[in-house]
């Protein structure tokens, strides 16, 4: 059996993957607090 290629990491430490989910966690919640003001 051939071993598969392993993707190539998007980051190459796992900072970047912390950085990454934080920013989108962030920009989640200012999302929805929008949509809450927007339709309260």
């Amino acid at each position: 059996m051939e071993k598969q290629k392993e993707k190539i990491p998007l980051f190459k430490s796992w900072k970047g993957w912390y950085i990454l989910v934080l920013a989108v966690l962030l920009a989640l919640v200012l999302f929805f607090e929008w949509i809450t003001k927007t339709y309260a």
